[in-house]
């Protein structure tokens, strides 16, 4: 038997507010999870995306260090093209997120940039550059 990745899970200290950035980013969240202190929507091909508080992770894991900054998991949100990656990037950061890296042209053959999520997890949009 082959175990088979089926979630990605996010720890954040302000659950509304990640909420809030994902939501932004398009991701189908129902407006009453903001209360909840787990969260998890599936995305198109079947995967979860999962949200814990900082507070849950310690009821079950209380030596859980908390987090320290670095990056330890990185999302990418693919774009329709270059426009678009800098169109969404001027969007998240006209709304007072921090951008990361400006939208560039990658030397790998796409357009590239990333914006910090509110507990400051980097998130790269992309697209190909043709």
């Amino acid at each position: 038997m082959t175990p088979r990745l089926d979630a990605i899970g996010v720890t954040t200290g302000d659950l509304t507010a990640s909420l809030a950035f994902y939501r932004r980013l398009g991701l189908d969240i129902p407006a009453d999870a903001d209360s909840a202190p787990h969260v998890e929507v599936t995305l198109p091909g079947g995967q979860r995306l999962l949200w814990d508080t900082e507070d849950i992770v310690r009821s079950f894991d209380p030596g859980w260090p908390g987090s320290k900054g670095g990056e330890r998991l990185g999302l990418a949100f693919r774009c329709t093209g270059p426009a678009e990656v800098d169109a969404v990037y001027a969007d998240l950061t006209g709304a007072g997120y921090r951008g990361h890296l400006a939208p560039w042209d990658a030397v790998w053959g796409q357009r590239y940039a990333m914006v910090l999520d509110p507990d400051g997890c980097a998130v790269s949009l992309f697209a190909d550059a043709s």
